[in-house]
């Protein structure tokens, strides 16, 4: 369409493929994955649908201008090269945010502070006067990246990153990030046909996600605002649009989700986050301590959850993990269960053999996604069973 144009959506290590996966169930066209990042063109009201609903992006990027780079001349001169005032006026404020991965310059900061003065002097040859900086709320947030000797110029159409859902308020020791949680349901293949349980719930961003997958609402329906929202073609009617259209999408779920967690804080915490993102009616929260729990759901059990890696919470770390094992061996038949854990080496104590491991990253910590099919009696019989009904077929 004569419209659309080129954007990026930042994204973890690992979670590229659901990223273009939601963008085209969204509708995005020349959707192409790269490394931690998915390249898309749309519409601006495609840019607003983006940003409410993806539940794996970090950021929506909207590229303006590219140049190759070779010192700090070549860098000023680019910059310069932009016409600023279609974006910003001198009364507005602006942050730049500089990336780099290149031999021909060692320090971000030094790259934005660059920027910062190519686009000042710009204003101020012009007009007289310049924009201010404001690194808390400013008017545009404008993304460098300099890769070797490429330069790419982009405005941060998200703001704060797109993680900060809005709904989150209470948390506990080592929270798990929101698209983090979103992304590992997802992985998980959590679409909300069964009854799901997050048995170490903590500050509860794993049910809330759950839940807003399960009833297709968008993931950050509860967020404040986005950066585009100061820009000098914002549309409000067309948000708003937007916002409606996406809400008719929302279903019913007949399902439960349980969160249980043994600490009283963490279960006050996780109740009054569930509350905020208007998601109570869905979710029950309870104080329990999973290795004392069993399965209540007749039917298959969806279980995804984030335990201790020892990192920041001081556990004895081979009898917590063997736990684990010993409490879905015994207690779970029935249950696909699925954690995330950066302590490889705690993996070990489980007990049971890992039917799928995904390489993640959680925050700088290597970890794995990992899944362990708990079978109704024994996988032996499970699979007889299976056998049996063939030599009748």
């Amino acid at each position: 369409m004569e419209n659309n144009f080129k954007m990026v959506a930042k994204t973890f290590f690992g979670f590229e493929e659901i990223l273009a996966k939601e963008l085209q169930m969204l509708g995005a066209q020349e959707v192409e994955q790269g490394v931690r990042m998915v390249s898309f063109k749309g519409d601006k009201g495609f840019m607003y649908k983006a940003n409410l609903s993806l539940r794996t992006a970090l950021k929506i990027l909207k590229p303006i201008y590219f140049f190759r780079v070779n010192n700090e001349e070549s860098l000023y001169k680019g910059i310069s090269g932009i016409d600023w005032s279609k974006y910003l006026n001198s009364n507005q404020t602006f942050v730049i945010d500089a990336t780099v991965h290149s031999e021909k310059f060692n320090h971000s900061e030094f790259v934005a502070q660059k920027c910062k003065d190519a686009i000042v002097d710009q204003f101020r040859t012009r007009t007289g006067q310049r924009p201010s900086i404001d690194k808390q709320y400013p008017d545009l947030r404008i993304n460098i990246h300099i890769d070797k000797d490429q330069c790419s110029v982009a405005l941060d159409t998200s703001g704060n990153s797109l993680h900060q859902r809005g709904y989150r308020t209470a948390t506990n020791i080592a929270p798990i990030n929101e698209v983090l949680a979103a992304g590992m349901l997802l992985l998980s293949g959590w679409d909300g046909q069964g009854d799901f349980i997050d048995p170490m719930c903590g500050s509860g961003t794993i049910l809330a996600e759950a839940a807003m997958i399960a009833c297709n609402i968008p993931a950050n329906i509860n967020r404040k605002e986005f950066a585009f929202e100061k820009w000098n073609d914002w549309d409000n009617d067309l948000f708003d649009q937007i916002v409606t259209s996406c809400l008719k999408k929302v279903r019913e779920f007949h399902y439960t989700i349980k969160g249980y967690d043994k600490a009283p804080s963490a279960v006050s915490k996780a109740k009054d986050n569930i509350k905020n993102a208007n998601l109570d009616e869905y979710i029950s929260i309870s104080e329990e301590n999973f290795f004392d729990t069993e399965k209540t759901s007749k039917g298959p059990l969806h279980m995804v959850f984030n335990p201790p890696y020892g990192e920041r919470l001081d556990i004895q770390m081979e009898n917590f993990y063997k736990n684990i094992g010993d409490t879905l061996k015994k207690n779970y038949p029935g249950t696909n269960a699925w954690f995330i854990t950066a302590n490889l080496e705690a993996l070990k104590f489980v007990g049971l053999k890992p039917s799928r491991k995904i390489k993640l990253f959680n925050g700088s910590l290597e970890a794995r996604l990992v899944k362990y099919e708990m079978y109704e009696g024994s996988k032996r019989t499970k699979f007889q069973t299976s056998d049996d009904n063939n030599d009748l077929n």
